[in-house]
């Protein structure tokens, strides 16, 4: 237990440091995760839409 204390005091604020900093990029990776899983959908609307435009444009 002696030793361990030095070493807690040492290094307990960069740990402390490097887990909040871990949490808040969690979030942020979680957001851009939803965003890619929604991608392939958002293509395919917008290849709808890109495709009944070039449709009218042609007429």
């Amino acid at each position: 237990m002696e030793t361990w204390l030095p070493l807690l005091s040492e290094f307990g604020f960069p740990v402390m440091v490097t887990l909040y900093l871990l949490h808040r990029v969690e979030k942020k990776l979680d957001i851009v995760n939803q965003s890619i899983e929604r991608l392939p959908e958002s293509l395919a609307t917008l290849q709808y839409y890109g495709g009944t435009e070039q449709k009218r444009s042609s007429m």
